[in-house]
């Protein structure tokens, strides 16, 4: 596999834009389309929340009864969340302004939206919007950059990602954006992420492929432990790329697999280090647990605790709060036989070891923990699994951020 730059643009047979609307931003983009040449299968992960927004419920219905999806339309600013049958209805008339300007049936068009819950859609201007980025969209980096930058909210950077490799001799392409800053801890995929390849794959290894690698990818994310009314994580496969047709349980399944999984976690990863207000990306890997299970488990009790996360900001080594998540998480272990570090790219360092604090360095501990990225390593002991959990510090920005969102 090969890492190169592009997003959902980066396959062949893709296009993308991002478009100024007016749906609650003024001066910036805030509407984008993805769309493929060609007919694409379809795969999606959603909200485990039971309060599910318009755009969700519209999104698995395409997804599981549509025979191809072709182009995906998507807003910030407004989530189209608890907005009853007209919100629904708003996902029906996006969908057939889409297929009337692209020449596509309205059954292959999947929509998304993200923002603030609870209000109406400005329909005519999604409307609007629809034509617009219908006539911008281009194949080009560019025109896949503005769109990552159109649906973002709070991010405050946009989020892309692409990959290569070769199947049978032909080249394949896969890329994604994501935007997720606030609201972030999935409990399937994301808080909006899409993913294009030009991959020759039934749908029904693309469904396998993306619902197994979510569980240790989007699912392993947190920011602040609300999981969102909007999560949505799609993906496409439009064949273009014209290589053999991946099979299961063959070598070029694990290539595919390898290549989706890179783009999944880095788009995580983006996402929990662009958390709101965040300073540091904070990544938790656990080592040595006797269950894969478990290793998630303990590896995210971590990153979701509030007061790790506050003293990861205050660079503070305080190791008490990482054992006090573990022994919370539910896992069974014996806390004096665990191991836990902090590393990053200052250095690593040993805190916990037999049950005490090893006579480690407060000083040379804070400035392992002054980096943008840091790692708490844990140690169980107790066989040879492990999982890796990502979130970030907790600021005062992230409540003056959450303080006055709907303003």
């Amino acid at each position: 596999m090969k890492v190169r730059t592009g997003g959902v643009t980066a396959a062949k047979g893709f296009e993308a834009a991002g478009a100024e609307a007016g749906i609650k931003y003024k001066n910036r983009k805030d509407m984008a389309i993805v769309y493929s040449r060609r007919p694409c299968v379809l795969a999606g992960t959603f909200t485990s929340n039971v309060v599910k927004a318009a755009p969700v419920l519209w999104d698995k219905k395409v997804v599981e009864e549509s025979p191809f999806g072709q182009a995906v339309i998507i807003n910030a600013g407004i989530a189209n969340a608890c907005t009853g049958k007209e919100g629904y209805s708003y996902c029906d008339r996006t969908a057939k302004a889409a297929a009337k300007a692209l020449g596509i049936p309205g059954e292959s068009v999947l929509v998304a939206s993200t923002g603030v819950i609870g209000m109406q859609l400005p329909i005519d201007r999604i409307e609007d919007g629809v034509v617009k980025l219908t006539k911008l969209k281009e194949a080009t980096l560019a025109a896949g950059t503005q769109a990552a930058e159109a649906i973002m909210t709070t991010d405050t950077r946009s989020k892309q990602v692409a990959a290569e490799f070769e199947v049978g001799g032909v080249k394949v392409t896969i890329g994604g954006m994501c935007k997720g800053s606030g609201m972030i801890h999935p409990n399937m995929c994301t808080m909006l992420a899409f993913v294009t390849t030009d991959a020759v794959i039934s749908k029904e290894l693309l469904t396998k492929a993306v619902k197994e690698d979510v569980v240790d990818t989007f699912n392993m994310i947190s920011v602040d432990g609300d999981t969102s009314t909007n999560d949505t994580l799609l993906v496409m496969a439009n064949g273009m790329a014209e290589n053999p047709e991946i099979k299961d349980n063959t070598p070029e399944y694990e290539e595919f697999k390898a290549a989706l999984h890179y783009i999944n976690e880095s788009l995580a990863k983006m996402m929990a280090g662009d958390g709101e207000g965040a300073t540091a990306l904070f990544e938790t890997k656990v080592i040595g647990a006797d269950t894969k299970e478990h290793a998630r488990i303990l590896s995210k009790s971590v990153i979701c605790s509030s007061l790790t996360k506050a003293a990861i900001y205050g660079h503070d080594a305080n190791w008490g709060r990482i054992l006090c998540a573990l022994g919370y998480s539910g896992v069974q272990f014996d806390p004096e036989k665990i191991e836990l570090f902090f590393e990053s790219k200052s250095g690593r360092i040993q805190i916990y070891k037999d049950g005490v604090a090893t006579n480690y360095s407060e000083e040379e501990a804070s400035k392992i923990l002054a980096d943008p990225e840091v790692t708490v390593l844990v140690d169980m002991k107790m066989g040879d699994q492990t999982a890796t959990a990502w979130g970030c510090d907790l600021t005062y920005d992230y409540v003056k951020i959450n303080a006055d969102y709907r303003s």
